[in-house]
């Protein structure tokens, strides 16, 4: 059976993971009518609550829309320069280097609000895709969208872009009743004058999605139905339908967002949400598509290159029932195979103890995966166990992802605050009062180790490399927004040797990464700031950092400013060519990449 998505909850211990490995990890349906029973059963003994908590539910998606905002930005990859991205597919000449979407992983991309073929730039602002035109810098094309917090992939001419329904979302509900939430899925030809080719509505939420080639994996969380008195019809529509209308041919196709045969559970009822992995071969069209589901929950989405991995907290029946609460919770990680690009394979799963801060904390390396976790009591409000946290090292060993080498107790009594992962070396950020930032050594993956430990006031919350053996961090002491620049040349003994504060305020990078840039070729780091004192806001808008092997210093300050709005919050960053560019919902504005003067600005 072939899986296009899963994160399974089960009820065991850590103590019981040995035994668990012995059973099937996934079970399919036989029929529809047996799903339905299922879910039936399950719902009632858990009032249809799933019986886990929201612990490491990720960070929302924001839109570009004229009221203030901070949208979300994704990274770049172990290299840390801004890789440009293929402009295939654009108009004849060529390209200035440009950089990409900010992603975890090289070839990997991540959807994000913006877009850049280095030749027109894609942003949806206001539920509206406009297309601005590098050489001229102007807006060549606008376009209609339904839905909000519209995110994009980019694939030669063509946009895929993802948007909860308007009105969707999750919401509290009587017993048993769906949610009305909805993702849009919109197919769009920006070959000459934008257009739509294709729609689908599909029930649930949106978590996430990876782009690897062509081919674009959507992973949807969604919340079926119960039928009260279900008939055939109603047992064939219980987990929804996606609602494909072409504009091409002019028909409409409905079918169901999974086959019910084609879904499958875990041993124990984890609750009525499925999840489901729509692969799309952007080069074919959304009516190029592949689904599958399992009954579980997706928190956490990690893509490599030639792999997917679902994570999300494992299920604990004493949640369901009412009894005692274990001393510790463990993630599911599920490992789905990509290199196919007609289908996503689901091949083993494995069990890390704690939780999962976001998708940085795992990292795929020479066919090993490495997972950062924090170990403490998701309802800590009594809690008398000390937290910690753990680097595991899993393996996949037929259908189990099987732990071959930990190492455990980082930061007691902290919790993870950043984590990044360069090849055979790991950088650990955890913080309650100081910040000890831990280096590891990966090399043997049976045995990782820590090899040096700095403690310093405040806290990363993002980690990026900006040169050999330095690492930039971005986060706070206290109030305080600042820079720190960190030497782990040695990693035995790890020195932060510069260190550059901005004073009271935020920066969407602590919990959106795909907020930051850095661009190698000018050793320059940019950042979105929002500044604050007693009387009010002081600044808002970007600093540049200029980047040197032992020193930090502002290079300039970017804002978007108007005499109606004042200054305005700065969402994304980027570079083409010569040019930094800087994206507010006011518009786009270039500035010259050597000193920062402005260049051209390009109202919406």
């Amino acid at each position: 059976m072939r899986l296009l998505a899963a994160v399974v909850l089960l009820t065991l211990g850590w103590a019981g993971v040995a035994e668990a490995a012995k059973r099937p990890r996934l079970k399919a349906f036989a029929s529809c009518t047996q799903l339905v029973d299922y879910a039936r059963a399950g719902a009632e003994r858990t009032g249809g609550r799933p019986g886990v908590t929201g612990r490491a539910a990720p960070m929302p998606v924001d839109a570009v829309t004229t009221p203030q905002i901070m949208p979300p930005i994704k990274r770049k990859a172990d290299v840390p320069t801004a890789a440009p991205v293929s402009s295939e597919g654009a108009a004849g000449g060529s390209v200035p280097d440009f950089s990409g979407t900010n992603v975890q992983e090289l070839g990997v991309d991540e959807p994000d609000v913006l877009k850049t073929d280095g030749r027109r730039i894609f942003v949806v602002t206001d539920q509206t895709l406009r297309v601005v035109d590098v050489a001229s810098g102007t807006v060549t094309g606008t376009l209609k969208l339904d839905g909000g917090g519209h995110v994009l992939l980019l694939r030669g001419d063509r946009v895929l872009a993802i948007a909860a329904k308007s009105g969707a979302g999750p919401q509290p509900i009587p017993e048993f009743a769906p949610t009305a939430a909805a993702t849009i899925v919109t197919e769009i030809d920006v070959s000459a004058a934008p257009k739509v080719l294709r729609t689908m509505e599909v029930p649930g939420n949106f978590v996430d999605a990876r782009q690897n080639g062509s081919v674009a994996r959507l992973v949807i969380d969604a919340q079926p139905q119960l039928i009260e008195e279900p008939d055939e019809a109603g047992v064939r529509d219980f987990l929804g339908r996606t609602v494909l209308k072409s504009k091409l041919s002019g028909k409409t196709f409905r079918r169901n967002l999974a086959p019910c045969q084609a879904v499958t559970h875990p041993a124990q009822f984890s609750g009525l949400g499925v999840l489901a992995i729509l692969t799309i071969d952007l080069d074919k069209g959304m009516y190029s598509l592949d689904r599958d589901g399992v009954m579980a929950g997706a928190q956490v989405v990690y893509g490599s290159a030639g792999s997917l991995y679902v994570a999300s907290q494992r299920y604990f029946r004493a949640l369901e029932t009412g009894g005692d609460v274990p001393d510790g919770m463990q993630t599911e990680i599920h490992r789905f195979d990509t290199t196919d690009p007609t289908k996503t394979v689901y091949q083993a799963t494995g069990v890390v103890p704690g939780f999962i801060l976001n998708n940085y904390a795992l990292s795929e390396h020479d066919g090993k995966l490495r997972v950062a976790t924090t170990e403490e009591p998701s309802w800590a409000a009594g809690a008398e166990r000390e937290s910690q946290s753990t680097v595991t090292v899993l393996d996949q060993q037929g259908n189990r992802l099987v732990r071959i080498g930990s190492v455990t107790g980082l930061g007691k009594g902290e919790r993870i605050y950043a984590v990044r992962f360069m090849g055979e070396q790991g950088y650990v950020v955890t913080f309650r009062e100081t910040d000890p930032l831990y280096t590891l050594d990966l090399r043997d993956p049976t045995a990782p180790k820590v090899l040096g430990e700095l403690k310093i006031p405040g806290y990363s919350a993002y980690l990026h490399p900006v040169g050999e053996g330095r690492l930039l961090g971005i986060g706070r002491d206290g109030e305080d927004v600042q820079a720190s620049l960190f030497d782990v040349s040695n990693p035995a003994a790890p020195q932060r040797v510069a260190l550059l504060p901005f004073g009271p305020g935020s920066t969407p990078i602590e919990n959106e990464p795909h907020a930051f840039l850095y661009w190698a070729p000018s050793n320059l780091a940019v950042i979105p700031l929002e500044g604050y004192d007693e009387e009010g806001p002081t600044f808002t808008g970007a600093a540049a950092v200029k980047i040197e092997p032992n020193a930090l210093s502002v290079a300039g300050q970017l804002k978007h400013e108007t005499a109606e709005r004042g200054q305005v919050p700065i969402q994304r960053t980027f570079v083409i060519g010569g040019r930094l560019y800087t994206l507010s919902y006011l518009g786009v504005l270039s500035s010259n990449l050597a000193d920062l003067s402005a260049v051209q600005y390009t109202a919406f």
